[in-house]
């Protein structure tokens, strides 16, 4: 459960006015089994091996978060915050976030050099996820290989889309689009001639992931499209559920360490980026959290590496769209889901 603000502001301040000479790091991010893992993976032993306290302050979305980084200049209250690719590519381009080195963090020269451009200099890539099939598998017992599984007659009315406001929904049209024929940004009406005739398949549109998971969780949907880290914490819960990357491919979601521009404890904050970077650290998260790395070099069970992005060809597979092309397009896009996805549900 997050705090709020107000109340994480005064916790943040009381435990800095009492920690005496430790020095101290303020890490956002999010609550819930995130929270856990990440500080029994990642965390604790950072605390150990380098004896600095950190402070984790669950309050706010990514974009939330990088709200309040614009609102206060790049000195946000907080010295590292988990984020996107986006939050990532914005906060370079206007100046608020920490352009990461080699020399700064050693461990960026591990990573793949494809994912890592996706973020731009600013956001050292931990974690990828990529837009999975996820299903209910009472409902369909036979695991589908294909987006073009959502179209299945049986499946009418038992699917649930994204609403534009959410990311997902852009990443999927994408795919669609490459899928028919289309590309990720210039020809892209396959994708949303797909869309509009999915959109006839599905009950509806939400904009919450944590709402869409309802639907599937309860069994009002059969299947739909969700990112892969919260499909497995959904299979890991019991529910009888799995996920696919289907052939034509996925677009990744590339999540991302930032440090603002004005953070208090800088040294402290690149420490910690460097440290998750960290091979071991890295296996830790994977294996903790189940979700892929942008380190091949990673060694992790059979199991997660058959689910998660883990090796070259893995990274290979994904589709990469221009996320600063992108980012230029999705007010048209958006007024053209309204107009025609959207319209065609009704």
């Amino acid at each position: 459960m997050k705090f709020s603000m107000l109340s994480a502001t005064a916790l943040v301040s009381l435990a800095l006015a009492t920690s005496g000479s430790a020095e101290t790091l303020v890490v956002n991010s999010y609550g819930g089994p995130y929270e856990k893992i990440i500080r029994e993976r990642i965390i604790e032993p950072f605390e150990v091996k380098f004896g600095i306290d950190v402070l984790y302050d669950a309050v706010g979305s990514a974009s939330q978060d990088y709200a309040k980084i614009k609102a206060t200049g790049g000195r946000p209250g907080f010295d590292v915050v988990v984020m996107t690719a986006s939050q990532s590519l914005d906060g370079c381009k206007e100046g608020l976030l920490e352009k990461f080195t080699p020399e700064t963090v050693p461990n960026l020269a591990r990573l793949s050099p494809a994912i890592a451009a996706v973020a731009g200099p600013c956001g050292a890539v931990h974690e990828v996820q990529y837009l999975s099939l996820l299903y209910r598998k009472d409902k369909l017992p036979k695991a589908p290989d294909s987006w073009s599984a959502l179209l299945d007659e049986n499946l009418r009315g038992e699917i649930i889309l994204p609403t534009f406001q959410n990311i997902m929904a852009a990443y999927l049209m994408e795919v669609l689009s490459v899928a028919n024929g289309g590309d990720l940004l210039d020809n892209v009406e396959p994708g949303f001639a797909a869309m509009a005739k999915l959109a006839k398949q599905s009950i509806g549109f939400e904009q919450s992931s944590s709402v869409m998971e309802t639907y599937i969780k309860d069994g009002q949907v059969w299947a739909m499209p969700f990112w892969n880290g919260r499909a497995q914490l959904l299979a890991d819960s019991g529910l009888p559920v799995d996920y696919v990357l289907p052939k034509e491919g996925s677009i990744p979601l590339v999540a991302t360490l930032n440090i603002p521009k004005d953070a208090e404890n800088r040294q402290a904050a690149l420490r910690f980026v460097n440290f998750f970077l960290e091979k071991t650290s890295q296996e830790a998260w994977v294996t903790g959290y189940k979700v892929g790395s942008a380190r091949t070099d990673i060694d992790v069970p059979a199991d997660i590496r058959a689910k998660q992005i883990t090796t070259e060809a893995d990274l290979k597979a994904l589709l990469l769209p221009d996320l600063g092309a992108v980012a230029t397009r999705l007010s048209a896009w958006g007024k053209r889901w309204e107009r025609d996805v959207v319209a065609a549900a009704e």
